[in-house]
């Protein structure tokens, strides 16, 4: 079946040169392009597509207000062709939080340049969306409430509430998470339902880089707990999160008694910068039955192997389940190595971290 595509984007070369290396692949088409969200209506009144690329910052309407309109309407996979821009990246943090599967960052210069050599890797995130089992958002009020009310009490009265204090303390337990396609969603309905009291937990999400921290940020006003980019030498604390930062890989090491962060550039590993794989194997050596691992939603097989070697190592190992995923292609090859303990849904797996 041949894989409908609609580009909307200002920039004439960007809407041109997707045009022609989208239609390069036997299994893809651009139905048709659009410089801005008022023209891609006017398309998708003759012709809904199955997968839209969407630019950020365009004139007459952002992307944002117009995915939010199409998720309201007809949910349709919507893949962000975002700028490197500061503006641009808390945009595409927004817009995945709304529903978009995916991101592809275009840099400022040499853009034409970017996108041809990318052609590949744009093709399998064309078919990765064009079979995302789309869900209705829900935004966890609860969470933002308890943030509010924690942050009132400090305004107030100068002073940290002692349920925070008390976080000082290490532990020597640890939560591994590993996600990309729909992972910023699953991230989202994970950790808002996290207690302040829950284990240190060390996320990698496959993102680029610049995304991350507008990421953490947005995370950190909706959760009780603590969520911030992964600097290096962090503590991994209970009620804390620690996300790898865009561009860097993260891994586990243990200090004495505590686990510490080590935050890093270097190469891809299974083509990603962060790596699932890295993080689950520094656990797996330095955590070992101390440790759970965890690998959702998302596309390709990175951090299969290593939640693999967290499970040899006695830690405890789950994976998404299918129905909950966006795209079931890490957590299906982690099954298939035999390296998931346990299958659990979307919907649970707060409750699996707080076993």
């Amino acid at each position: 079946m041949t894989i409908k595509v609609l580009v909307v984007d200002d920039s004439a070369v960007v809407r041109q040169v997707l045009q022609a290396i989208l239609n390069e692949a036997p299994d893809i088409n651009v139905c048709a392009v659009a410089s801005d969200p008022i023209f891609a209506r006017q398309h998708m009144e003759k012709q809904w597509p199955d997968v839209i690329v969407l630019d950020m910052e365009m004139p007459r309407m952002d992307g944002l207000t117009f995915l939010r309109q199409i998720m309201a309407e007809r949910p349709t996979p919507i893949v962000i062709c975002s700028s490197l821009a500061e503006k641009g990246a808390e945009l595409t943090v927004q817009a995945l939080a709304a529903g978009a599967v995916d991101v592809v960052t275009k840099p400022q210069l040499g853009v034409k340049g970017f996108l041809l050599d990318a052609k590949q890797d744009f093709w399998q995130i064309i078919r990765a969306a064009a079979s995302a089992h789309l869900k209705t958002r829900r935004v966890s009020n609860n969470a933002a409430s308890s943030v509010a009310r924690r942050q009132e009490t400090v305004a107030a009265t100068g002073t940290v509430p002692q349920d925070i204090v008390h976080l000082a303390r290490t532990t020597d337990t640890l939560i591994a998470i590993g996600t990309s396609t729909g992972g910023t969603q699953a991230l989202e309905t994970v950790l808002t339902r996290l207690p302040r009291t829950s284990p240190g937990i060390v996320v990698v999400q496959h993102m680029p880089e610049k995304f991350t921290a507008a990421f953490a940020e947005r995370l950190n006003t909706l959760c009780q707990i603590e969520v911030k980019e992964a600097e290096n030498g962090d503590r991994i604390l209970p009620g804390r999160a620690l996300i790898a930062p865009g561009g860097h890989h993260l891994e586990v090491q243990r200090s004495g008694a505590q686990f510490v962060a080590k935050v890093f550039r270097g190469p891809a590993v299974n083509r990603h910068c962060p790596s699932v794989d890295v993080l689950f194997r520094s656990v797996a050596k330095h955590a070992g039955r101390n440790a759970t691992g965890i690998i959702m939603t998302g596309m390709g097989d990175d951090g299969a192997r290593g939640l693999l070697e967290m499970r040899q190592a006695g830690a405890r190992t789950v994976a998404q389940d299918e129905a909950s995923c966006v795209v079931f292609g890490m957590p299906k090859e982690a099954i298939k190595l035999g390296a998931a303990g346990e299958i659990a849904a979307l919907d649970v797996m707060h409750t699996v971290i707080a076993r």
